[in-house]
């Protein structure tokens, strides 16, 4: 494989590091090409915008990515490119190839989560640890009636549970609405409307440069507003607002949810094609967009409002 040519580089910068030829030769990248026949980067580049069903077929082997039910056909254009359907006829919840499938075997063992906070916290989870919470997580979700299709916000700080409360998500089938911890209370409403979304993680607060930040209060304050959010999922990270405003019924500690929760709990299973996923545009040129993700590539809003029943 060629290293970029040095004037071809972005922004006309100055490379001040090369692998060496034999790193190169032992790499990933250069092992996919060889099984490919392709000689050089220049050349896989070519083929992979040309033929961009022989790239992903290809790209989604060379990682093992599993399916419950194959697909037919890896990519269909019928519509237009700007419209694909990726992996039509295939069945796949992204949680069989993040967590499920590395359950058996010496992977289980490995560490899939390292988090460090601001204040030097380390905590660490194997595949095994993280499969059981997340289990327990999506466990708590059904019992309170969450499901496939219900999109759930996380307005979190940077912690495991936001992670742990992630993956649940997918496993039950649900839409993840990633919310920036930054955001005030109305923007946090405008993006839980927009999907209709029927649950929310926050956190009590969480320090931003040492200095403690409030969470449950905005998400009150914006849940005013969200009358489709029928419960709130709080975890204790600073310790604030133990006393505070309490929606009974409503709001849930996420230790009391979790505590007593199976730490088995089954993936469902979802069509290639469902929406896994709805990131939204800082909407500071105009009302926010949402960019919709499925669990085997990307997917257009207005596709999921149609499968929301054109809301």
């Amino acid at each position: 494989m060629e290293s970029p040519a040095i004037d071809t580089f972005p922004f006309g910068q100055h490379i001040v590091w090369e692998p060496n030829p034999e790193w190169i030769a032992e790499s990933n990248l250069r092992r996919f090409m060889d099984r490919h026949g392709v000689e050089n980067y220049d050349a896989l580049m070519h083929r992979s915008t040309e033929d961009i069903a022989w790239f992903w077929d290809a790209a989604l082997k060379d990682l093992d990515v599993h399916f419950y039910q194959p697909y037919e056909r890896i990519v269909d254009l019928s519509k237009g490119i700007q419209f694909p359907e990726w992996c039509v006829g295939g069945e796949m919840n992204i949680i069989l190839n993040c967590l499920d499938k590395w359950q058996d075997g010496p992977t289980r063992d490995r560490k899939a989560l390292v988090w460090e906070g601001e204040e030097g916290t380390v905590k660490t989870f194997t595949y095994a640890e993280l499969n059981r919470e997340v289990c327990k997580c999506a466990n708590a979700l059904r019992s309170l009636g969450l499901g496939k299709g219900d999109a759930v916000g996380l307005y979190m700080p940077m912690t495991p549970e936001l992670c742990i409360a992630f993956l649940a998500i997918c496993k039950i089938g649900g839409v993840v609405l990633p919310l920036f911890s930054g955001y005030g209370s109305g923007a946090v409403a405008t993006r839980l409307n927009d999907a209709a979304a029927k649950a929310l993680f926050t956190a009590d607060g969480y320090k931003r440069r040492g200095k403690p930040i409030a969470m449950k209060s905005t998400a009150d304050e914006a849940l005013v507003d969200v009358p489709s959010v029928q419960h709130v999922i709080v975890t204790r990270h600073l310790g604030l607002h133990e006393d505070g405003p309490w929606t009974k019924g409503r709001d849930h500690w996420w230790d009391d949810l979790m505590d007593g929760q199976p730490v088995e709990a089954a993936t469902e299973r979802t069509r290639a094609e469902d929406v896994v996923m709805i990131i939204y545009t800082s909407g500071t040129t105009g009302r926010p967009k949402g960019a919709v993700h499925t669990h085997c590539g990307p997917t257009f809003t207005d596709q999921w409002k149609k499968q929301r029943g054109g809301q």
